[in-house]
């Protein structure tokens, strides 16, 4: 889903147009496609209790940042780690609640997700007001062909279907209506899979895109259509063989041969365990010592090697158990 350039986008639609078209013919799709928007894991590391902390501090870090303060003495960071509690602590009342614990692991995990919006910001903020308006944005990646309304495109309902389609989204990810972007609003019309508010456009699209019949529902034929495009007497695999019983079984949850909007919602966003809710309950689970259910600096401080990680530290246990062994 994550739409990392529209310009991209674009090109790479009419590049695969005209090999195709080279070709006579494509080939059709052998793997199979996945529409699901996962859960991202927190990190690479078991959550377990055995002391190294490394699951919690690539998810509280992120898996860069946690490399660094790998690197650092116990001393430094503390202090780093001080300085991000203040971060933390958006209304500045002393304490870090589960909420602001929650909002800043989405933000380390997310991080990537922030670059790309940074790093595309100046090619559609004209006029450096530091924000996007809709005719910016169009313009940037649609004007050239605007001016001749796509008389110079082969497939112009492509075009102008893309250009409907990226308008309904900046729309809806322009929460106050004024059709200019801010950059949280610009980052839920590139990444929408990461917003909540976006939900509804992506369920909207995917119907777009697989709807064939045009009556806004989705069967089974649509659904394995999706997934695999067969050759003529050639004999389905396996998996598509396990999609159709899939569909059935666990897609259509109504029975009634076809998937609705609230049916591909589940499907595609599926709300599974959210493990940034779990991870911030469990710092604040082991950090919390008077039981209030949010932290101070304090008790953050006092537990920080659960938060982040020391080379020094490591070093130091490491030291230990070799003298245990002798």
């Amino acid at each position: 889903f994550p739409l990392v350039s529209v310009r991209m986008k674009l090109l790479g639609r009419f590049c695969m147009l005209a090999f195709c078209v080279s070709l006579v013919f494509c080939k059709p799709t052998q793997e199979k496609k996945d529409r699901v928007h996962h859960t991202k894991e927190l990190s690479d590391h078991d959550h377990t209790d055995d002391g190294t902390h490394q699951y919690d501090h690539e998810a509280f870090l992120g898996k860069e940042e946690a490399k660094t303060f790998d690197q650092l003495t116990p001393e430094e960071s503390k202090e780093r780690l001080g300085k991000i509690v203040d971060r933390i602590d958006k209304d500045k009342d002393s304490f870090v609640t589960h909420e602001e614990l929650k909002d800043w692991i989405k933000h380390t995990q997310n991080r990537y997700i922030y670059e790309n919006v940074e790093k595309h910001w100046k090619d559609y903020d004209l006029n450096k007001d530091d924000k996007i308006a809709w005719e910016e944005y169009k313009n940037t990646t649609y004007g050239y062909y605007l001016d001749d309304e796509f008389h110079d495109v082969d497939d112009k309902h492509s075009y102008k279907r893309m250009l409907m389609r990226d308008e309904r989204r900046f729309k809806a990810a322009d929460r106050d209506g004024d059709l200019i972007a801010s950059r949280e609003e610009f980052t839920a019309f590139l990444h929408p899979e990461e917003f909540e508010h976006m939900r509804d456009i992506i369920v909207t699209e995917t119907i777009e895109d697989i709807d064939k019949n045009g009556d806004g529902l989705l069967d089974v034929d649509e659904y394995i259509g999706d997934l695999y495009a067969s050759e003529d007497g050639e004999n389905e695999p396996d998996w598509v063989k396990t999609e159709r019983d899939q569909f059935k079984e666990f897609r259509d949850l109504n029975k009634d041969g076809k998937m609705d909007r609230a049916e591909i919602a589940h499907w595609i966003l599926p709300g599974e365990y959210d493990p940034v809710e779990a991870e911030s309950k469990h710092l604040i689970y082991e950090s919390d010592k008077n039981k209030d259910e949010k932290l101070t600096k304090q008790e953050i401080l006092d537990n920080w090697n659960m938060f982040v990680g020391s080379q020094a530290t490591n070093y130091g246990e490491d030291l230990t158990r070799k003298h245990d062994e002798l």
